[in-house]
């Protein structure tokens, strides 16, 4: 939550330092990015977040039955929301489903996971950190992007490609349980330590 909220923060400025150094001499970017957006997104974001660090600081047995609760709502809503995406641009889903677009989805969030793990193990973090960082960089920022899109865009601006987070949020949940699954095996089939 901290490096998502970090980077978020770092994200206000360095989104008009990006446009700025890529599209010198096109007039009108100071109206690009959209800040008011991105802090409602962060606030929306952030307070859910701060909600469950305080439940579970203050009332940590809630903590089982609102996470339970909490994946429930996100498993249905997450259902409902994909049936309801695909129903409002059936026409156009294959401009989405490109050769290009899903090797993108797939390859970013590995990316991401084996980043984290190669630069915390470099910096000789313990592995239970490694796995952490890991983690948290291969799974950065789908939930604010989703948001971002849909707060601060509108669908003719984006088109299916709003589609697109939804993408990748499916490769990344399969890679971060495969990469799960496989840190397990390991664990249950690697020899014990002598000593």
């Amino acid at each position: 939550i901290v490096m998502t909220t970090c980077s978020s923060f770092v994200a206000l400025g360095m989104m008009p330092l990006l446009l700025y150094i890529y599209c010198r001499g096109f007039p009108g970017l100071e109206n690009a990015v959209p800040f008011v957006g991105i802090i409602t997104t962060l606030v929306l974001t952030l307070v859910p977040c701060m909600i469950g660090i305080l439940i579970n600081h203050y009332k940590p047995n809630y903590t089982p039955v609102v996470k339970k609760a909490g994946i429930s709502i996100l498993i249905i809503v997450g259902i409902i929301l994909f049936i309801l995406s695909g129903i409002y641009v059936r026409d156009k889903i294959w401009m989405v489903l490109t050769a290009d677009v899903l090797a993108v989805a797939a390859l970013m969030p590995l990316i991401g996971f084996m980043l984290g793990y190669i630069m915390s193990v470099l910096c000789r973090l313990s592995p239970q950190c490694s796995r952490t960082i890991s983690m948290e960089t291969g799974c950065q920022n789908i939930q604010l992007c989703v948001a971002i899109l849909k707060v601060t865009f509108s669908p003719q601006v984006i088109g299916p490609m709003f589609l697109f987070p939804l993408i990748y949020i499916q490769f990344q949940c399969a890679e971060a349980l495969l990469l799960s699954l496989c840190f397990r095996c390991y664990q249950r089939f690697k020899p014990p330590a002598e000593g």
